[in-house]
């Protein structure tokens, strides 16, 4: 699963720095066709692929743990009770969900999307177990396992946990099945019904948070999806769900652009272009420092790939900061647990995002950064 795991992330990164041109051009070019042409139906099915398959990758990355979190401290009640709606109208109106939360749960430190991640994917799943009506439980609690208890049962480590638990009443599975579910692309669905990366994606979550999972399923009676993370010790920090939104604002600030992917180059100053701000372009760091050191008015902000020949964007990052002190920095890549990331867990105050990207995403990301809204 490791290896399966090393080989998913790296084709993932592959395929986002390629999505991110077709995205971004299908985009700009959606921009200036009149809605009426017979075009732009075309460049809408464009889009549309482009989005699905950026999709794919980012669960490619999930199972490979290599998706780059921003955790924060929740409580799993609450979140849980935030994506009911969003569940119920994933299951459909035939099919019961039931919410039963644990009184008094522990928190957690997780990223609160890896939270609907997971409950989109295994309520999805266990719709589909279900043929007609049916009943989905979602349930929390805490849960504590000693060496004991870890001994005499397979899969469990010691420690205190918090517990979200999905169940159904459907079809079941038998041990072989079971063998084989959170392997990617793995589906007991028919042709062109499912990727086979719901289970594979959830487990990737799971492993990056350090918790564990384990499958209860009979043939006929139904399948229990049991996760647990660890539970967050350390006190006197803030609750935080969600964040704030950020309305998409044109800008004026001067921004220095710097990407080893010409397309990528390319296509990402239109888009700021379109946004309002002055762009200085380099396709290597080296040219960026160049640049950086005669240019004569003030830098805002950098946006850099992570990974280019040479010079890493933190290594840019640390060279810009000499020349323009104040310089804000927007990290962009396709994959990047590995280089501003400890284990893909972002520090506090990095600011990152993740290719492909749409020009909303972009420009509510760089009016956050410029006006110091976290």
């Amino acid at each position: 699963m490791e290896s399966v795991g090393r080989l998913a992330g790296g084709i993932a990164h592959d395929f986002n720095n390629m999505l991110q041109a077709i995205l971004g051009h299908a985009e700009l070019a959606l921009n200036q066709v009149d809605p009426f042409h017979l075009i732009h139906a075309d460049l809408i099915e464009i889009h549309h692929a482009a989005e699905r398959s950026a999709n794919l990758t980012r669960q490619l990355l999930a199972f490979a743990s290599k998706q780059t979190i921003a955790p924060k401290l929740l409580d799993l009640n609450q979140i849980v009770e935030g994506t009911l709606k969003m569940l119920g109208r994933l299951i459909g109106e035939e099919i019961e969900p039931v919410w039963i939360p644990g009184k008094d749960l522990w928190l957690v430190y997780i990223d609160p999307s890896q939270i609907d991640q997971i409950s989109a994917n295994l309520c999805v799943n266990a719709r589909d177990a279900i043929s007609g009506t049916g009943k989905i439980t979602i349930e929390t609690g805490n849960a504590i396992f000693d060496d004991n208890y870890c001994e005499q049962h397979y899969g469990y480590i010691p420690g205190e946990y918090v517990l979200l638990s999905v169940s159904d009443n459907g079809c079941g599975m038998d041990q072989k099945t079971i063998a084989h579910v959170f392997e990617p692309f793995f589906t007991t669905k028919g042709f062109g019904k499912g990727t086979g990366l719901g289970m594979s994606t959830v487990y990737g979550i799971v492993k990056q948070n350090n918790g564990f999972i384990n499958v209860y399923s009979e043939p006929g009676k139904g399948t229990t999806i049991k996760i647990y993370l660890p539970r967050f010790k350390k006190e006197s920090e803030p609750i935080q769900i969600g964040t704030p939104k950020v309305g998409l604002t044109k800008g004026r600030e001067t921004i220095l652009l710097v990407e080893d992917d010409q397309a990528i180059l390319k296509m990402t100053e239109k888009m700021l272009k379109q946004l309002g701000y002055q762009i200085l372009t380099a396709q290597t760091p080296k040219e960026a420092i160049n640049i950086a050191q005669k240019y004569t008015n003030n830098i805002h902000l950098l946006i850099t790939d992570v990974v280019m020949p040479d010079m890493s964007g933190p290594e840019l990052t640390e060279r810009l900061l000499t020349i323009f002190p104040n310089i804000k920095v927007l990290f962009m890549s396709g994959y990047t647990a590995n280089v501003i990331a400890h284990q893909g867990v972002l520090d506090e105050g990095v600011h990152f995002i993740q290719k492909p990207f749409l020009i909303k995403d972009l420009g509510t990301k760089v009016r956050s950064i410029l006006e110091n809204i976290d």
